[in-house]
């Protein structure tokens, strides 16, 4: 899978005594916060799995609570426009960082679809399989099993969200939308009662910051950015757009689905940015 290297990393000044004293302030009750809240989970999982199966009625409203005072902590105002579909579906969003997460996590009770190397990263990967992260490889030749996937976890009352772009950029654009994965939801026992909901992410940078200051991509490091966002004096924000519904239905093709989710994420950017 392509990675996205399209514009240079902001500039990453030094982080002075001011800044590392922020770094240990938020880093510490972040870090209980986010590992406490995963053992909890997992202690939970125990008894969830064996009484529910793939069904998750406890466990991701905990996930939800932690990405929620994740922001709290940050000093990072979060903010919602829209409401998230109740119906039998999926989210297509946006991907520009790690705090996507957070930001869509903190919404609504979401699963992620995840490239499958995601699964090995240190830390990352962790929380991503704790969680319940599905884990695919965007493969045309592996379509069939991934529709396999999609309709049992649909069945079991999941709402999965993945980001089509298939790479993060600096969060100041919207790629094209790959639509192998909407192929899942076209099958006949998904189609008439599925629908796709657009969700933009858009992050505003702190005062002064580049505006790309949140965006993480290419082959930027996670420890450095996850450090420069801990060190910022003033935070800025994430406003997350859920749009309405698309019916799978209402779509004669994959190409169709996908054109319409991405005219929406990008207009909504664009409309922000303007």
């Amino acid at each position: 899978m392509s990675t996205w290297n399209g514009a240079a990393p902001p500039p990453d000044p030094p982080i002075g005594p001011a800044g590392w004293l922020r770094v240990g302030l938020r880093g510490a009750p972040l870090g209980l916060l986010t590992f406490g809240g995963l053992g909890l989970l997992l202690l939970l999982r125990l008894a969830e799995r064996p009484l529910f199966g793939l069904r998750r009625p406890v466990t991701p409203r905990i996930t939800r609570f932690v990405c929620r005072m994740a922001f709290v902590i940050l000093g990072m105002r979060h903010s919602v426009r829209g409401r998230p579909m109740a119906g039998h579906g999926a989210l297509v969003a946006n991907h520009a960082s790690w705090l996507d997460i957070f930001a869509l996590n903190a919404c609504d009770l979401v699963y992620f679809v995840s490239k499958a190397e995601v699964r090995g990263w240190p830390g990352i990967g962790w929380l991503a399989r704790a969680t319940g992260t599905l884990f695919i490889n965007r493969d045309g030749r592996e379509a069939a099993a991934q529709k396999a996937l999609f309709e049992a976890r649909l069945d079991a009352g999941h709402r999965l969200l993945f980001f089509p772009e298939g790479t993060s950029t600096d969060g100041l654009r919207v790629l094209p939308f790959k639509t192998t994965l909407f192929a899942a939801f076209l099958t006949p026992h998904l189609r008439e009662t599925c629908a796709i909901q657009p969700v933009t992410v858009i992050y505003t940078a702190p005062e002064g910051a580049h505006p790309a200051f949140y965006g993480w991509w290419g082959e930027m490091d996670f420890a450095g950015h996850l450090l420069r966002v801990l060190a910022q004096r003033r935070q800025g924000s994430v406003e997350v757009v859920f749009h309405e519904p698309l019916p799978v239905a209402a779509f004669a093709d994959r190409k169709a689905l996908a054109r319409a989710a991405e005219d929406r994420v990008r207009a909504a950017l664009a409309r922000r940015q303007g």
